[in-house]
């Protein structure tokens, strides 16, 4: 059978008694890479976010901003690194509840930071949006008394910041990457 046959169904977690899961089509997902049904995680990238926004389902994240699993996602994760001692307990709880069809060793694509050369992980942060005209106006003047070298770059940089419709101020971005 065909995935859309699937579409609008439902699943049991594997590892949280009592929780579904909808089972939703998205674009991204191909029968190219796999079998063309994927678990989403919308806190952590923004095809599965943009799933989850269309569906209306929540966005919560189990990862907090060191990448330890967080309490939200069970005492047996909490406080276990995603990537190390996370991941082999994510494995053993599917073991245990008769849930792992497979498991074999695979070379993600993860992002990697530049500087620390380890893997980012995606995840959702909270954000504060403002009103776009006051930051802009102020963007704008304080770009003005900025010496830019070379000077034609102002221009280009003004013109993109008048272009900018929604204005969003974080904490979460670390400045100064290339």
């Amino acid at each position: 059978f065909s995935g859309a046959d699937l579409a609008d169904g439902s699943c049991a977690h594997p590892t949280i008694p009592g929780r579904v899961s909808p089972l939703l089509p998205a674009n991204h997902v191909t029968m190219t890479k796999g079998t063309g049904l994927v678990h989403t995680a919308p806190a952590h990238g923004m095809e599965d976010y943009s799933v989850a926004s269309h569906h209306q389902l929540p966005t919560d994240c189990l990862v907090d901003e060191s990448g330890y699993f967080t309490e939200a996602a069970g005492p047996e994760l909490k406080n276990k690194n995603v990537l190390e001692d996370g991941n082999e307990a994510v494995i053993k709880m599917l073991q245990a509840a008769g849930s792992l069809l497979k498991e074999e060793k695979y070379v993600h694509s993860y992002p990697y930071d530049w500087r620390t050369k380890k893997p980012v992980i995606i995840r959702a942060s909270k954000q504060w949006f403002v009103n776009t005209t006051d930051v802009k106006a102020a963007a704008q003047d304080v770009l003005k008394k900025v010496k830019v070298i070379p000077t034609s770059a102002v221009n280009r940089m003004l013109e993109m910041l008048d272009r900018r419709t929604f204005w969003c101020i974080s904490r979460q971005r670390c400045w100064g990457v290339p």
